[in-house]
């Protein structure tokens, strides 16, 4: 078992330095697709704004026509023409939403689809630190965010500022004494958006992140059901999550009190204006410098605006919130891929690769040298500072063909060196090489058809169990498939309702521990890859499977080169050699017998015993 960290904890982010603006702009190469959609959808919604502005017009017209000259037959006409106002208004707005709908349901999918590309192609390292919930939350909640702003605030902030600006437009010409007494309070409003964006930001950005850590402990309680009913730890959990649940509320409450100190004043003050303008219109009324009518016109103009300043704050507020999730969304596809080397490479033409990918490039057969580690070290990027490295100039060479056990105690770093093969972590310096090639110099799909895997917690997907096994080689005919299953001793598969075409649920839960190993071993064996590496394959078999299943991998790993972490001696005898790790290096190599006999400290891994000079395990 290696010292990799347990709990991953997701790298809190520091509210972004830049405008919301400038987040949201990154948006562009998915929204350019849609672009006409959008403009179409904004003309739409702009257009049934401003026929709402023509009925104040249309209202002055009726009170200083047919209301002041007892125009029976002009009160008609003006009546049709505000139905047909209004019916065009909500035809407008019927078709600003058919215009968007599936366009930005398109754009969604391809933001969804492009995070979870880019979550397949980051290193384990990324995933180590941050936690599932967290990522969740950038693939649900986010996506949903950054929709919703597009569908309509997005929108809405054009055409309420368009219609803002028409509408004041419209009263300056009705009457600029009145207008100017509405227009005074735009200036304290500017001010406060300011300070309102800045901290309403932060806010969310908090928000969201205490979502995503919800998330996070609402999935771990439900996969780790089983373990919280079995030592009475719901309560415990259950805790845990009101007090996460709790913090997220505070932040909520803290986001509720800016927007309504927000709305409070974008209320307020433009209803005290239109007071004073009411108040001074009827004076001028009352004097004969302006008529009924345009002070109807101008009163309805001003209550027709009423909509585009209050939508203000929620605007801003969801404007915001959309600009964070954008962040979090770009934090994740601004994370630098494990393949980006190799795409560089590639890109470069360089020789290697060339001769990695294909044989086109070199007609030379590799030399078969096996898998030789040279000089490794390897410490975790998290791992506190000043601490010693966990691989510290590890030499290591498995012959071609070979199968070498691989011992040392808990925490030695077993795991960890296996997981340096295929490249799921980047050592710090040395050299691996496979037959004589830098792992470095092979591309990583072509590395993970190499070296195939099976790891000690087995892990299988919501999927049959032909798909599960087939992961390991995707092409493998139907009788590789059997001849897996028969290797692992997976013959249970026949027996269940669909046979191998049956779906093994959530996390593979509906099978027992030992089935599940199982068909992790089936699945590192099904494509007979050149390079093998087992941790601990056998660890959940019983004695009598266990055996069984020994005596037919030693035919596979006749056929390839292989090493395996072994903890029992039945495991370390199906190798030809074993090496013993020890304060991050290899302190000894040799057959069974071999360091029986030479190694204490081997002796005392095996068989639990002190060594007789007294030495212990380091």
């Amino acid at each position: 078992m290696s010292t990799q960290p347990q709990a991953p904890s997701t790298p809190r982010q520091p509210p972004p330095q830049h405008s919301a603006i400038r987040s949201l702009l990154r948006l562009w190469p998915y929204v350019r697709q849609i672009r006409w959609f959008l403009f179409g959808s904004t003309v739409a919604a702009l257009l049934a704004s401003l026929s709402a502005l023509v009925i104040p017009l249309v209202l002055k017209s009726i009170v200083d026509g047919p209301v002041a000259h007892r125009d029976t037959a002009g009160l008609w006409q003006q009546g049709v023409l505000l139905l047909v106002l209004g019916l065009l208004e909500a035809g407008l707005f019927g078709m600003r939403r058919l215009l968007v709908a599936r366009p930005l349901a398109s754009v969604e999918r391809r933001m969804r689809a492009d995070l979870y590309a880019r979550l397949q192609r980051l290193p384990v390292s990324f995933h180590d630190r941050w936690a599932s919930g967290q990522l969740l939350s950038r693939a649900t909640s986010d996506m949903y965010t950054i929709r919703l702003f597009l569908a309509f605030p997005l929108i809405f902030l054009i055409v309420n500022s368009m219609v803002f600006l028409t509408g004041i437009g419209i009263m300056f010409s009705l009457d600029w004494q009145l207008a100017l007494i509405t227009v005074l309070p735009a200036v304290p409003l500017i001010v406060l958006c300011s300070w309102f964006e800045r901290r309403y930001s932060a806010a969310s950005r908090l928000s969201q992140d205490q979502n995503g850590d919800l998330a996070t402990v609402l999935e771990e309680s439900v996969l780790g059901i089983r373990i919280l009913k079995s030592f009475g730890r719901h309560r415990t959990m259950a805790a845990r999550y009101r007090a996460q649940a709790e913090l997220l509320r505070e932040t909520e409450l803290k986001k509720a009190r800016l927007l309504a100190d927000l709305w409070a004043v974008i209320v307020g003050l433009p209803e005290l204006a239109l007071g004073v303008s009411l108040a001074v219109g009827v004076v001028q009324v009352a004097h004969g410098s302006t008529t009924a009518g345009t002070l109807v016109g101008f009163l309805s103009t001003a209550l027709s605006l009423r909509w585009p300043v209050e939508s203000l704050g929620w605007l801003l507020a969801y404007s915001n919130e959309a600009a964070t999730a954008t962040d979090r969304f770009f934090e994740v596809l601004d994370a630098r891929p494990a393949d980006a080397e190799d795409e560089a490479r590639a890109a470069s033409g360089t020789p290697t690769t060339e001769a990695a990918t294909s044989g086109t490039a070199s007609t030379e057969q590799p030399a078969r040298d096996g898998i030789r580690l040279t000089g490794v070290r390897f410490r975790y990027p998290d791992a506190p500072a000043g601490s010693p490295d966990l691989l510290s100039g590890l030499d290591l060479h498995i012959r071609s063909g070979e199968t070498m056990a691989l011992v040392g105690l808990t925490g030695s770093g077993k795991t960890t060196l296996t997981a340096l093969l295929p490249r799921l972590y980047e050592i710090d310096s040395g050299r691996i090489t496979l037959d004589g090639q830098d792992i470095r110099e092979i591309p990583r799909a072509r590395l993970r058809e190499l070296v195939s895997m099976a790891f000690e917690e087995p892990t299988l997907f919501s999927a049959s169990v032909s798909e599960n096994v087939l992961m390991g080689a995707p092409d493998a005919p139907a009788e590789a498939l059997d001849r897996a299953l028969d290797v692992a001793q997976a013959q249970f598969v026949r027996t269940l309702p669909e046979g191998v075409d049956t779906q093994v649920g959530e996390q593979g839960l509906s099978l027992s521990g030992g089935q599940r190993q199982r068909l992790a071993l089936a699945r590192a064996v099904v494509g007979a890859p050149e390079f093998l590496v087992l941790d601990d394959p056998l660890s959940a078999l019983d004695v009598h499977t266990e055996a069984l299943v020994e005596q037919a991998l030693r035919q596979v790993l006749s056929d390839t080169t292989a090493l395996v972490v072994a903890h029992r001696p039945s495991t370390v005898l199906l190798a030809d050699r074993v090496a013993l790790l020890a304060d991050g290096r290899i302190t000894a190599v040799g057959t069974h017998h071999e360091l029986l006999e030479s190694s204490p400290d081997y002796r005392e891994l095996m068989s639990g015993e002190r060594a007789e000079d007294g030495s212990l395990v380091r």
